[in-house]
């Protein structure tokens, strides 16, 4: 049987949440900035019990395609998601890298 793996919107915890089986797998956090027109995404975490099924990657492409579907800027802060628009330089979102990233 194939599990059910879900990402969710949570926008009163501001972040994306992914589920396996209705379980909370791992989520990305973001700040809203400049008026709610950008999503700096700070931390990404996969719970270790849910490691090595690309959930990770999984998770961040929903976040940045439902950040860029909005019509919103996306800061990439946290080193994961930097790492997934560095492996996807095609990505058609707006990005606005920070200093270190």
């Amino acid at each position: 049987m194939s599990e059910q793996i879900h990402v969710v919107h949570e926008p009163e915890q501001s972040r994306f949440a992914v589920t396996v089986d209705g379980k909370l797998a791992g989520f990305a956090e973001y700040r809203s900035r400049a008026g709610g027109t950008k999503r700096d995404f700070m931390h990404t975490e996969i719970d270790p019990d849910f490691g090595g099924r690309g959930l990770g990657g999984t998770l961040v492409s929903a976040a940045l395609e439902s950040t860029r579907t909005a019509g919103l800027t996306i800061i990439p802060r946290c080193p994961f998601v930097a790492a997934w628009l560095r492996r996807h330089p095609d990505f058609p979102g707006t990005v606005e890298w920070p200093e270190r990233a």
